[in-house]
């Protein structure tokens, strides 16, 4: 196997797999979730475990973009931020779901958007294509930063 084939390889498996162990952690959560008061705009249960596999694959794609670019400034400090936005992305659901701190979760996911930002505008600097890929992501931790903070106040 080609050695930037297997490196795509592992640049998508950290994500999907960070995401599938935060789901198993919260997976017994979702009967105490749908009995929440939610928010205008909240989105059916089923539809949080498509996104969050899109999303991760492409944040995958947007790593790999970036480890195999050139040696550059900046490319360890992008996958550095990039690493630290994956393990406040991973402890949310637990925060959220599992221990049912919604403030508190609420915070932490505005800590997890500065951090996405941080790594969008990193890869951009290095490839166009991978800031590209991370916008989603941002959208989606604004959207769900929108129905966390509802969740708080209504619940």
């Amino acid at each position: 196997m080609k050695k930037k084939t297997k490196l795509l390889l592992i640049c998508l498996a950290v994500p999907l797999l960070t995401g599938a162990l935060s789901g198993w952690i919260t997976r017994d959560s979702m009967e105490a979730f749908q009995l929440l008061n939610k928010p205008p705009l909240s989105p059916p249960g089923w539809l949080f475990p498509v996104v969050w596999t899109v999303l991760y694959i492409m944040m995958g794609a947007a790593s790999w973009l970036i480890a195999v670019s050139g040696p550059g400034e900046n490319r360890k400090e992008c996958l550095t931020l990039y690493g630290a936005q994956l393990t406040v992305n991973f402890f949310w659901p637990v925060f959220f779901f599992r221990c049912q701190w919604y403030f508190f979760s609420f915070l932490w996911l505005l800590l997890l958007w500065c951090l996405v930002l941080a790594a969008l505008r990193c890869f951009s600097q290095i490839n166009k294509k991978a800031g590209y890929l991370m916008l989603p992501y941002l959208i989606w931790v604004t959207f769900a930063g929108y129905l966390n903070l509802f969740i708080s106040i209504m619940n």
